[in-house]
């Protein structure tokens, strides 16, 4: 496809490029083809209108985004929600974008944005844009009797079970963030998230796309070390907590 082959050689290119530039500047040689093989119909004979083929053409830039900066073992097969929400890390790399782009993103892998907005708590709108929320807007607090928790926050901590990857791995972080390493091991084992491998790709995905200097990614690292790193028995290495001399910026774990 066109814009897969735009995107690689925007990438191997070197220039100085966001990875929103490099998805928006693959559209042009998708149009490009669009028009020269226009009218363009797909297999049930129906018209393509260019709108589909853009949002084809954005999903196919993504997965190119996904296999260049992410090495996530398993991070295809996590729940839709959870695979939206770092990949708007991914490509966005700040908390706060556009709303159509996040919307037009989650259209892409089968995912309404505002469906999942009130019961999830993934993200809030703000002026017209998205803000991501982090595991201290969506897990309720574990310290709290259940009857005096916020109902505004969906996650809770008690649980056994998950519906999400994001919410066990959110809910990890805010255990060993309230009640500190020795607790969170006994909540991960109660729990089998050593055998779990989307507790895993999440945390190992959100390492790689959350910025240094984000709470959250703080509470990953920690949990992707010392004793509830044995506890999880994960097998990526620890110079992925690595910081560059810039402290805030995304790295490739390849990388190290």
């Amino acid at each position: 496809m066109a814009a897969k082959e735009a995107a690689r050689d925007l990438i191997e290119s070197g220039a100085s490029l966001t990875k929103t530039d490099v998805i928006i500047s693959a559209f042009g040689p998708t149009l490009r083809v669009f028009a020269d093989a226009y009218p363009v119909v797909d297999d049930e004979d129906n018209d393509v209108p260019p709108r589909r083929a853009l949002e084809e053409a954005r999903e196919a830039v993504t997965q190119v985004l996904v296999n260049e900066y992410l090495d996530a073992e398993g991070i295809e097969d996590l729940d839709d929600v959870t695979e939206w929400y770092v990949l708007c890390w991914l490509v966005h790399e700040r908390q706060t974008f556009s709303y159509d782009e996040g919307r037009q993103l989650g259209l892409g892998i089968g995912v309404d944005i505002d469906d999942i907005k009130r019961d999830t708590k993934t993200w809030r709108k703000s002026r017209g844009d998205i803000s991501l929320r982090g595991h201290d807007g969506r897990v309720q607090n574990i310290n709290e009797k259940p009857e005096n928790r916020s109902s505004r926050t969906p996650v809770n901590p008690d649980d056994l079970s998950f519906g999400l990857a994001l919410d066990k791995v959110h809910a990890a972080m805010h255990v060993y963030d309230v009640q500190g390493e020795s607790a969170c091991c006994d909540w991960l084992r109660e729990r089998n998230f050593d055998s779990d491998s989307t507790f895993k790709a999440t945390l190992k995905a959100l390492l790689q796309v959350l910025p240094h200097d984000h709470e959250d990614w703080e509470l990953a690292r920690d949990l992707a070390a010392g004793r509830t790193r044995d506890v999880l028995d994960l097998d990526f290495s620890p110079n992925v907590f690595t910081q560059d001399s810039e402290g805030t910026s995304q790295r490739n774990i390849s990388d190290y």
